[in-house]
C-alpha cells in the first residue's frame, strides 16, 4: 500500500493537463488579472524554493513551517494571510485538477486578522477637502472619481474614453472591467462627470482617460497613490491614506446618507451583499449603550 501511495505522489497525472509544478501554476493563473498573476506566481515560486521539493511531496508540516517562517518576519498580518491564502488556493486547484492526490493545504489555518475597516474610513468633510485643495485638474478628477464612483485603482487606470458616456442633466456614466472580469456601469454625478470630460482635449476613444504625461499611456497605480497621499496631507490628515480608502469612504458615506445596501453593492461591484453590509457594522448609527444611565 505504501508503494502505491508513493507512486501516485511522484508520477504525473496525465488527465490533469499538468506534467509539472510550473505547468500547474500556469493553469492555475490562466485568465486572472495580470497583477494577480504576478503576485500569485511570485508567492508560489517563493514557496517551492523554500520547501525545495515538488508540490506532490509537500507535507502539512512543510506548510506549517513555512507559515511560521512568514509569521516571524516583519510583514503585516494581512500580508501574511494573503500569502498563505494564495498557497492554499494553489493546492486546492491542483487537487481539483487531479495533479495532486490530496489537498495537503486544506487543514492549514490562516492567521486571524483584525478588521481595520473602521480605521480606513475618512470623515466626509476631509475627503471633500482633499479634492477641493488639489490644484491640478487631472489629479482632482482622479480623487473625485475614486470617491464619487467608488472605483478600484485598477478600474480607474484602465479607463478609456470609449468607456465614458454622457447622460441627462449633465450626469454621465462609465463602464469598467472589475474584479473577476465582471463588467459594470456606474452612474456619475454632474460634478464628477464634468471634472472628467474637461480632461478630454484631442483624445481619441481608445486613449486612456488618465494618461501618463511621460509615457503617454495609462497611469501607474503607484503614481495615483503618491498624489492621494499628497492630497491627504494637504487636507490635514495625519495617518496614511491609500487609494482604496476612498472606495471605503464611498460605501460608508453613501450608506450613512440613506443609500440602500443593494445599490451600494451594485455600484461597487461586490460579489456578495454581505461584503457591503460590513460598512453598516463599522460605522453604526445607533448603540444600545445610549440607553444606559451613564
Amino acid at each position: 500500500m505504501n508503494e502505491i501511495i508513493v507512486a501516485n505522489q511522484t508520477s504525473p497525472a496525465p488527465l490533469s493537463g499538468a506534467d509539472n509544478d510550473a505547468m500547474l501554476i500556469d493553469l492555475w493563473l490562466h485568465g486572472r488579472p495580470k497583477t494577480t498573476q504576478r503576485y500569485y506566481r511570485f508567492e508560489a515560486e517563493r514557496f517551492i524554493a523554500h520547501v525545495s521539493k515538488p508540490l506532490r511531496l509537500v507535507t502539512l508540516a512543510d506548510l506549517q513551517g513555512y507559515a511560521d517562517a512568514i509569521g516571524a518576519t516583519a510583514l503585516m498580518p494581512a500580508t501574511h494571510r494573503r500569502i498563505l491564502a494564495a498557497i492554499k488556493s494553489l493546492f486546492a486547484f491542483g487537487n481539483r485538477l487531479g495533479y495532486l492526490p490530496f489537498n495537503t493545504a486544506q487543514p492549514l489555518r490562516l492567521p486571524p486578522l483584525r478588521d481595520t475597516l473602521a480605521e480606513r474610513i475618512i470623515d466626509e468633510s476631509l475627503v471633500l477637502r482633499m479634492i477641493a485643495l488639489e490644484e491640478k485638474p487631472r489629479n482632482a478628477a482622479i480623487l473625485a472619481l475614486l470617491y464619487g464612483g467608488g472605483l478600484r485603482i485598477s478600474e480607474l487606470v484602465g479607463l478609456r474614453w470609449r468607456d465614458v458616456q454622457e447622460r441627462q442633466n449633465g450626469q454621465g456614466q462609465i463602464t469598467v472591467l472589475g474584479k473577476g472580469s465582471k463588467t459594470r456601469t456606474i452612474l456619475l454625478s454632474a460634478g464628477v462627470f464634468s471634472r472628467i470630460t474637461a480632461l478630454r482635449v484631442g483624445a481619441g476613444d481608445n486613449d486612456a482617460v488618465f494618461r501618463s504625461r511621460k509615457q503617454r499611456g495609462h497611469l501607474n497605480p503607484s503614481h495615483v497613490l503618491r498624489l492621494t497621499k499628497a492630497a491627504a496631507r494637504r487636507a490635514g490628515i495625519t495617518r496614511g491614506v491609500r487609494n482604496h480608502d476612498l472606495r471605503h469612504c464611498h460605501a460608508s458615506h453613501a450608506l450613512e446618507r440613506g443609500a440602500s445596501v443593494a445599490l451600494v453593492s451594485a455600484t461597487l461591484g461586490h460579489a456578495s451583499i454581505s461584503t457591503t453590509g460590513r460598512y453598516l457594522h463599522v460605522r453604526p448609527g445607533e448603540s444600545s449603550g445610549r440607553y444606559l444611565p451613564i
